[in-house]
């Protein structure tokens, strides 16, 4: 690939992770809408359901490519686990504790990856990237506690902090192996096994509920949710992910969810549910100049390519 069409992938990578952190900061907006309606685990086991078969529709379609069993399938088993546990282990922690505690614990992923990433594919992030992810990480923690010291200073580490926790670990290794696991297939191909695989995972583990719960009795608007959570942030957020994922260091990819919280205020204020204060949009904008100096930020060569040097056995 010549330097001229990997710099075009490098920013369509980019504006795919913002459209991503805007489809996942939907998914917040819009299931507040039906939260009291539906179980978690049943809610999202449809999600991931649904949003396999239209990945696989768009992949696999006629002017798609043809569905076959994939190379060394168990990299989707991996892949699928570790995202699974992500979600399962988010379901239980926010059974036991609030939303911005689980939130707070989130901004840990990006130096996660970036960790993590120097160990699985040899990504280094320079000083510069460090430092403008704790940037970021602080604006966006900001963002979350509404500009409150007082509710940043009574943050304790809880049971559920803790399990979250260990999803978050799971999601950050999750990322550079992405890049890892690559065998050169196109990334609609990589989305749709990735997301069957969590598919399974997350049906195993949300089986009981989904038998116990009223399908026939869901009002309307349970399933017009259900529908947008399915086609894009899952099967299209999948997309944007694997394909960033091959274009940009790892801890460049996961930082863009430091933006989520910060579309999510837009979103509630566009839907007439109020406008966050003018300090918390200052925390937002620290975030912003954060990514910013990020995305600017020299890429280390071993970070430019989508497949290890050493091939992993099928």
């Amino acid at each position: 690939m010549s330097t001229a069409d990997e710099g075009k992938n490098r920013l369509l990578a980019h504006l795919a992770m913002l459209t991503f952190a805007l489809l996942i900061a939907g998914s917040f907006a819009f299931g507040s809408l039906i939260a009291g309606e539906i179980a978690p685990a049943p809610l999202n086991a449809v999600r991931f359901l649904l949003g396999t078969a239209v990945m696989g529709v768009v992949a696999f379609g006629p002017a798609g490519n043809t569905l076959a069993v994939p190379q060394a399938p168990w990299r989707f088993i991996i892949l699928g686990a570790l995202l699974a546990v992500y979600f399962v282990t988010m379901f239980v922690a926010l059974k036991i504790t609030a939303p911005v505690a689980t939130s707070a614990i989130f901004t840990l992923i990006p130096l996660l990856v970036a960790g993590f990433g120097l160990i699985i594919v040899g990504q280094r992030t320079g000083p510069v990237g460090l430092v403008s992810l704790i940037f970021a990480g602080m604006g966006s923690l900001w963002v979350i506690f509404r500009g409150d010291f007082g509710a940043m200073a009574r943050f304790e580490i809880g049971p559920g902090e803790q399990i979250f926790f260990v999803g978050c670990l799971c999601y950050a290794i999750n990322t550079p192996l992405l890049r890892r696991f690559s065998r050169g297939e196109p990334a609609m191909v990589l989305s749709f096994f990735s997301l069957a695989a969590t598919t399974v995972w997350i049906g195993l583990y949300g089986l009981p509920e989904m038998l116990a719960t009223n399908w026939g009795a869901l009002p309307p608007i349970v399933w017009w949710v259900i529908l947008y959570l399915a086609v894009f942030p899952t099967a299209v957020s999948f997309f944007l992910l694997q394909f960033a994922s091959l274009h940009l260091p790892a801890a460049k990819v996961i930082a863009y969810g430091y933006l989520t919280p910060i579309f999510v205020i837009v979103l509630e204020g566009l839907m007439g549910h109020g406008w966050a204060s003018l300090s918390v949009l200052m925390g937002a904008l620290i975030t912003v100049l954060g990514l910013l100096v990020l995305g600017l930020s020299h890429e280390h060569p071993k970070s430019g390519s989508a497949r290890p040097k050493k091939r992993l056995p099928s």
